[in-house]
């Protein structure tokens, strides 16, 4: 048994003071409220669920910072992806692990508990597939069971390079399947996540300009559940592809076209009108934002104001990981919709109970139906994964509880996550994860061999 004591814990009914949890296994058997630490207690500062991250390719955490230079008249997503392109094409398993444990212990480092993988380096580097199709997915597991993050696997579909079923380019060659050689996919994957303690399986469908209209159909009877992820809307040349392709703009496209319900995460849907904006809401899907990348990527702002304004659902992911931190994503999530809007604390929906709160609740809640996950709460009988901030940090002196959260997305100069725990399982004390020094020489000597 653990007991963990905190001055303040953000429970199902809001803020408290002076919690006692109590930890048996991997689940939380009692909360108390109002109480003194007991002899043996772990004495904490601010608890509270930790955030999901909807959407990750774990891979791209190795070229953070390196195509930060004009190298075309137009640098723009497309351009980026050629070093994307060329990053993918030196991976082999060890070295896809060996990334994604970097990429998942700065994940729990800077509060987020749960990754959805949208992994689609499949095969071999010519393009062979490995006698075990999930080979490449056994590293990503392999990577959470070491970091002790929570991994929902989504497996891509991947088979057109453009619209209407363009034949795909030889840099993608390590991505593609056909509806038969995904079907196995899903089924390996489904076995190598058997040994992974709450590990859970969704498939995504890259996006419209990378699958046809039948095979969508196809892999839509494949599995009758679990999460269905799917790149949208993120580019205006996309759009405008899907327009030329089809007469219709790619969510009003999707909508028309397949059953879009609950079960779906809209990843990016940046560029979005106001129809297609109300069908989003009303279906139930999930839009995943990706700020930091989207910033990064040049991709635009989604109107997250308006989705709100219609009981939309949303939640955030780091997407190619250029930098990793919940926190700064909120941030820029809101910071975003100021600089488009021209206004301030646009996302406090419900006005008044403060922006940071409102937008870390929606991304909770959020990502954790896009992830195929229960909520996190810090509640008897719920499963003890949680986070701590350090209340000692200089942007939580004086701290009240309708001020802590806001102190922590948009006035701490640093990651002030203090404490993680999985499952009952601490994975970072201090800030650091358990096993950082590991990972990184892991890290380090993987890097240099790629670089040879």
């Amino acid at each position: 048994m653990t007991v963990l004591w905190f001055r303040a814990a953000l429970l199902p009914s809001g803020w408290s003071a002076r919690v006692r949890v109590v930890i048996r296994d991997r689940w939380i058997a009692a909360v108390e409220v109002g109480a003194a630490p007991a002899a043996g207690d772990e004495i904490h500062g601010l608890g509270l669920p930790g955030l999901p991250n909807l959407h990750s390719h774990a891979f791209q955490r190795a070229m953070a910072g390196q195509a930060e230079r004009r190298i075309a008249a137009q640098d723009n997503f497309w351009s980026w992806r050629t070093h994307m392109y060329a990053l993918a094409q030196t991976l082999d398993p060890p070295a896809l692990e060996a990334i994604a444990a970097l990429a998942f212990a700065e994940m729990l480092e800077g509060g987020f508990v749960r990754v959805g993988e949208f992994h689609y380096v499949h095969h071999d580097r010519d393009g062979t597939p490995y006698e075990d199709p999930a080979e490449m997915a056994a590293s990503l597991a392999a990577a959470a069971a070491t970091t002790g993050i929570g991994l929902t696997l989504l497996p891509v579909f991947y088979a057109n390079a453009g619209f209407g079923g363009l034949p795909p380019s030889s840099d993608q060659r390590r991505f593609v399947h056909d509806t038969d050689g995904y079907a196995r996919l899903l089924e390996a994957s489904e076995r190598t996540l058997a040994n992974l303690e709450d590990g859970r399986l969704g498939m995504a469908p890259h996006s419209l300009r990378a699958v046809t209209p039948d095979a969508l159909d196809r892999l839509m009877a494949l599995r009758s559940d679990g999460p269905i992820h799917i790149h949208i809307a993120e580019q205006t040349m996309e759009v405008d592809g899907c327009i030329a392709w089809s007469g219709q703009r790619p969510v009003a496209w999707l909508m028309e076209n397949q059953r879009v319900d609950a079960r779906w995460c809209l990843v990016h849907a940046t560029h979005v009108d106001a129809a297609e904006l109300a069908q989003i809401s009303a279906c139930g899907a999930v839009v995943g934002l990706c700020p930091m990348t989207e910033a990064n990527l040049g991709d635009g702002v989604f109107p997250a104001d308006e989705l709100l304004a219609r009981a939309g659902r949303f939640g955030i992911g780091s997407d190619s990981n250029v930098l990793i931190d919940a926190a700064q994503e909120l941030r820029l999530l809101e910071y975003g919709q100021r600089l488009a809007r021209r206004e301030r604390n646009v996302l406090d929906a419900a006005r008044g109970v403060g922006t940071a709160d409102h937008i870390y609740a929606q991304a909770c809640a959020g990502g954790a139906q896009a992830l195929g996950a229960p909520l996190d709460r810090i509640e008897a009988g719920a499963a003890a994964t949680l986070i701590s901030l350090d209340d000692r940090d200089p942007s939580m002196v004086g701290w009240t509880p309708d001020e802590i959260l806001a102190r922590w997305v948009f006035a701490s100069r640093k990651p002030i996550v203090d404490c993680v725990w999985r499952r009952g399982r601490k994975v970072v004390s201090g800030g650091r994860h358990h096993e950082r020094e590991a990972i990184i020489a892991r890290y380090r000597d993987t890097l240099a061999r790629l670089r040879e």
